[in-house]
């Protein structure tokens, strides 16, 4: 192993380089291909060969498992080739954005279903992070270099809320918000079913599917996720459905739609986690990001937005009938 520099940082004069460092509270329970892709800045891909390859330490033990979960605390040495930069991302300025709010630090989107948030290995250049960089090109050195400005994300088919950060400050406390449970979040959303208890929680750890890797799943050594749902509304017709409010505890991918798939009550038009039905059509899947709060960076004041349902999720509720409970 070489010395790694004494800020922690990556060497980039062309010669193997240790990477890594103490494996901070945002990254405890992740794993360890993962964390090794954020520590040294390179894909998850060769991360994981560094692994493979005998070149990744945790606590001075030669780890050799990629899904190996990390602690916060733990001392992680990567022994790295060095990583050329990522290609800058290019602005976009035909993506359409809905700016609900906007000051010289933090902006607020409501995010149609469709709109992919930041471009991933499909190579998409029409994403919410390329329309975001053309209205704002001081975020282009915020965070993630291919993501700049993006805190948190939605998947492609659920519309509402995101935050995002214009300034370095502003994405350090936004993200130290979600990785600290501070930010509200909370989603309409429509499954099929009743439901034994008008409110709930779901306390089960998400992680990839062994059997379909583009898929999530509830899973033994998954990253912890807990989400609180409430029964809003509940209908007979055209099929048994409940309309729920909740609200994220954590912020797991498909968390929300693989916590109610787990306890069988698929999301109404979820293609990948069983819930497209013909009695109820719908080409995505019925959930909203209808609030979000969090205290703004720099004056310490309380944000809190709403967005209402768009048109195609108002349909479906406007084509339910009968209320559960009527004769």
């Amino acid at each position: 192993m070489t010395d790694r520099p004494s800020d922690g940082s990556r060497r980039t004069d062309g010669a193997d380089a240790t990477a890594g460092g103490r494996v901070p509270a945002a990254l405890d329970g992740e794993r360890l291909d993962r964390a090794v892709a954020i520590m040294a800045g390179c894909s998850r891909a060769q991360a994981g060969r560094w692994v493979d390859e005998g070149r990744v330490l945790v606590d001075g033990r030669v780890a050799t498992t990629r899904s190996q979960r990390l602690v916060e605390g733990m001392d992680l040495d990567v022994d790295a080739d060095p990583v050329p930069p990522p290609e800058p991302l290019r602005a976009n300025a035909t993506v359409d954005l809905v700016v609900v709010h906007e000051d010289p630090d933090v902006v607020v989107v409501d995010k149609p279903a469709g709109l992919v948030v930041h471009p991933g290995a499909g190579g998409e250049t029409a994403t919410l992070a390329h329309g975001l960089l053309a209205r704002y090109p001081e975020m282009a050195t915020v965070g993630d270099p291919e993501r700049p400005g993006v805190v948190h994300r939605l998947d492609v088919g659920t519309s509402g809320l995101l935050m995002a950060a214009r300034t370095v400050e502003a994405y350090e406390s936004l993200v130290a918000q979600l990785s600290e449970r501070r930010v509200e979040r909370r989603y309409d959303a429509l499954v099929w079913g009743w439901l034994d208890s008008p409110r709930g929680r779901v306390d089960a750890p998400v992680g990839r599917s062994r059997r379909q890797r583009t898929r999530m799943a509830v899973v033994a050594d998954g990253r912890p996720a807990v989400t609180d749902y409430e029964v809003v509304a509940a209908w007979r017709q055209p099929a048994e459905v409940s309309r729920l409010s909740c609200r994220l505890l954590t912020g797991r991918t498909h968390q929300i739609r693989v916590h109610l798939a787990s306890i069988g009550h698929p999301v109404v038009g979820d293609d990948t986690y069983g819930g497209s039905r013909a009695s109820l059509p719908l080409d995505r899947p019925w959930l909203h990001a209808a609030e979000l709060g969090f205290v703004h960076p720099r004056t310490g004041e309380t944000l809190r937005f709403t967005s209402p349902l768009p048109s195609e999720l108002t349909a479906v509720l406007e084509a339910c009938a009968q209320p559960r409970g009527s004769a």
